[in-house]
């Protein structure tokens, strides 16, 4: 890891309609966004609200990936559903909570309880979730693969 503090860049462009191109620094592909269904936004692309709820998801796998290395815990896969709750609190719209749903598959039954502990300390050392003011609520799950 490179030493700290880290600066992301990214560029944004759009026109008075349509989707917004949204760039990178890092050699990454651009991505064409537009505002959501919510927000009277077309079907079928990123909007700034599901990039958001989806960086939460990948975060956290990136963490637990992590933290499963160090701790030498073998697994054979994670899905993370994440529900990101926008409301409108004291007359602003913001993200009031995040329900992170990871289901894990283990390789071997005695490593379940384990995988529990790290999944929770995947939630609390995820970079994403730690620079959010929202409610984190956790749900895992652990299953043994077959």
């Amino acid at each position: 890891m490179q030493a700290l503090p880290h600066i992301y860049l990214t560029k944004a462009t759009g026109t008075a309609q349509g989707n917004v191109r949204l760039e990178a620094e890092a050699d990454v592909p651009a991505l064409d966004t537009a505002a959501p269904p919510q927000f009277g936004g077309p079907n079928g692309f990123w909007s700034p609200e599901t990039l958001f709820v989806g960086a939460v998801a990948d975060c956290y796998i990136l963490t637990f990936r992590a933290i499963a290395r160090a701790s030498k815990l073998e697994w054979e896969s994670l899905e993370v559903d994440v529900e990101g709750v926008l409301d409108r609190v004291e007359g602003v719209n913001r993200f009031t909570r995040f329900t992170v749903k990871p289901r894990l598959l283990v390789k071997a039954a005695a490593d379940a309880e384990r995988a529990t502990t790290l999944l929770e300390k995947a939630e609390r050392t995820c970079l994403i979730t730690n620079s959010l003011t929202a409610e984190i609520h956790l749900e895992p799950s652990v299953g043994v693969a077959a």
